[in-house]
This record gives structure tokens, C-alpha cells and sequence, in this order.
């Protein structure tokens, strides 16, 4: 049996409401940002964030990327070098700032 939050899901198939800090949209592109969590491991500590795009046909990766400066996004190749990526990461680092979750 098929339930409505079977069509809330991200990119990676887990619930939409897991991790959600908001979304953002460009055009048709509705964009949202999900924190993964941190990586107990590592000290310090680094989050992990996904990014989802959505434009119609279902939500889809655009990019993951971590807290960490030494670290570079890594694009889904449809997004790697798009002009947009410079506005959306400013958009996903206001949303980690300003989370629009209470």
C-alpha cells in the first residue's frame, strides 16, 4: 500500500522531512537542502548536506557538500560547471545560516 510520504522522499529515497533545512527556486528549478548529519569520526566534526533539485520530474541530486573548507562540492554532472552554482551555494549556505525548520 502506497502512503503520502512515499512521495515526499529525497534524491536518496529517505523521507523528505528527514534532515530538511528548506528550499529555495530559480525558474522551474525548485531546489532543497537537507543536512545528512555529522561524521562522529572525524574531529572535528563535519556535516554533510545534500541538495536536491526538483523541476518537474522528481527530485534528483544537484550537489553534496560538507562544512568543512577544505572541502570542495561535489556536482551531479548535469550541475558540474553550470552558471547557476555560484547563486546556489549562496542560497544553500543562507538556508544552513537561516534554516527555514523551527
Amino acid at each position: 500500500m502506497v502512503s503520502e510520504n512515499d512521495y515526499n522522499l529525497r534524491s536518496d529515497g529517505e523521507p523528505g522531512i528527514d534532515g530538511y533545512l528548506g528550499d529555495f527556486q530559480r525558474g522551474p528549478a525548485v531546489f532543497t537542502l537537507y543536512t545528512l548529519g555529522s561524521h562522529p569520526a572525524q574531529t572535528p566534526r563535519v556535516t554533510t548536506y545534500l541538495l536536491d533539485v526538483d523541476d518537474g520530474a522528481g527530485p534528483r541530486q544537484c550537489c553534496r557538500f560538507t562544512d568543512d573548507p577544505e572541502d570542495t562540492p561535489e556536482w551531479s554532472p548535469a550541475w558540474n560547471g553550470d552558471e547557476w552554482t555560484l547563486w546556489i551555494m549562496a542560497q544553500s549556505l543562507a538556508l544552513i545560516t537561516e534554516p527555514d525548520t523551527p
